[in-house]
């Protein structure tokens, strides 16, 4: 008999199978038999070039963007440091403060690691 795991959320041990899921009915977690657990926060962000970022990072913009309600944009080049990720819906999952803008949301697809 296959042993069931633990819910790698919410460590609940009453996950059942469903097809090709484990369910978890504690936090209502669904995951893949055969998915890797992710890290603990569950949220991977990569920059342009496919490498993995962590809060705290610094990333170089790489392409020109325009900012909404300013005249300026942030230029290719500049450099944001102590990035923090966050859950973005539309794709913007870094949150940082750049030099002569403030605090603003970006995509990962415009920044690279520095």
């Amino acid at each position: 008999m296959q042993e069931i795991p633990n819910c790698p959320k919410c460590e609940g041990t009453y996950t059942y199978e469903d097809g090709s899921l484990y369910i978890c009915p504690e936090c209502a977690h669904e995951w893949s038999k055969d998915a890797k657990v992710e890290e603990e926060s569950g949220l991977i962000v990569k920059d342009a070039n496919g490498n993995v970022l962590v809060d705290g990072d610094s990333v170089t913009v790489i392409k020109d963007l325009k900012v909404k309600g300013s005249s300026d944009g942030i230029k290719v080049g500049t450099k944001i440091k102590s990035i923090r990720l966050v859950e973005g819906n539309d794709g913007h999952n870094i949150d940082c403060k750049v030099p002569g803008v403030g605090a603003i949301k970006l995509k990962q697809a415009f920044v690279k690691k520095a």
